[in-house]
């Protein structure tokens, strides 16, 4: 994808250094797969405006099931992927593929019904709508994704403190996103490079979480409750001077995340030591 240069003669273009900025796009888990289930509703509703009252009637539902099983698989689709990029996490609240899957089947059901009067065929039609969205979708994930080695209690912590740090990050992200300012984006960018850095961390070595909670807590929620202060501020008026106070928390945040995430590192890289010592010296004892 094209982006616009950002230099030191661009427009809106500052004389010092581009922040770092990780590209953590991905395609949309969604994807056109999921939005295509969105058009067999829109057809069967045309389609069923000369059938009579009750012929319309049913049509509407069945329409009103296949877009909510339509909907819920895009929102499925979007959570399987976030558990599968992550070392630590719960699985979905709610299996929204597999509700997906059954309101599909009863809206391929009571559409076949509402053109062809018999039971059986309906029951088949939904059978076969359910299953062959199984086929192509999957279903959610039924377990939590652990980690070996690690009590159960400590990664549901984790994925506790990930879950809310990562919503903090979006909702920061959507919000800054309505000014429509590509150099505020890059500059959030910056940002949750740095704050997903840390979360990646604490992921693979679930110990780091009591360095790193207040990080992916409070000052994460800070952060975001400044960002919708911002925004809000910003779109009355384009003040230089509050963009510049953002800006320079930004850059604050940044730095002290990307610190305390190298201090987490080399914490656990001297554990590691002490530990590569203490089996050296014993193995030295007993004469290996």
């Amino acid at each position: 994808m094209a982006q616009r240069f950002g230099g030191k003669h661009s427009p809106n273009g500052a004389g010092g250094p581009t922040p770092e900025v990780i590209d953590e796009r991905k395609v949309d888990a969604a994807g056109a797969r999921a939005n295509l289930l969105f058009v067999p509703p829109v057809i069967l509703v045309f389609t069923s405006l000369n059938e009579g009252a009750t012929g319309l009637a049913m049509g509407l539902v069945a329409a009103g099931l296949l877009t909510l099983g339509a909907w819920m698989l895009r929102d499925g689709l979007r959570a399987t992927a976030a558990y599968e990029a992550r070392k630590v996490a719960r699985r979905p609240a709610v299996p929204r593929k597999m509700f997906a899957a059954v309101a599909t089947g009863l809206g391929a059901g009571l559409a076949s019904y509402a053109t062809d009067p018999s039971v059986i065929a309906g029951v088949l039609y939904a059978i076969i709508a359910g299953a062959l969205h199984v086929t192509a979708f999957g279903i959610d994930p039924l377990k939590d994704k652990r980690m070996e080695g690690i009590d159960t209690f400590q990664q549901d912590r984790v994925a506790r403190v990930v879950d809310e740090a990562e919503a903090h990050l979006r909702a920061m992200k959507d919000h800054i996103a309505t000014l429509n300012d590509r150099p505020l984006d890059l500059r959030v960018s910056a940002f949750q490079t740095a704050a997903r850095r840390m979360i990646r961390t604490v992921e693979e070595d679930p110990r780091d979480l009591t360095g790193a909670r207040k990080f992916l807590g409070v000052y994460l929620m800070g952060a975001r409750d400044a960002s919708v202060k911002f925004v809000d501020v910003y779109k009355r008026k384009h003040d230089d001077a509050v963009r510049a106070d953002y800006e320079a928390l930004l850059a604050d945040l940044e730095q002290n995340f990307a610190a305390r995430t190298e201090k987490l590192l080399l914490d656990d890289r001297s554990d590691m030591d002490i530990e590569i010592k203490v089996l050296r010296d014993r193995l030295q004892r007993e004469g290996l």
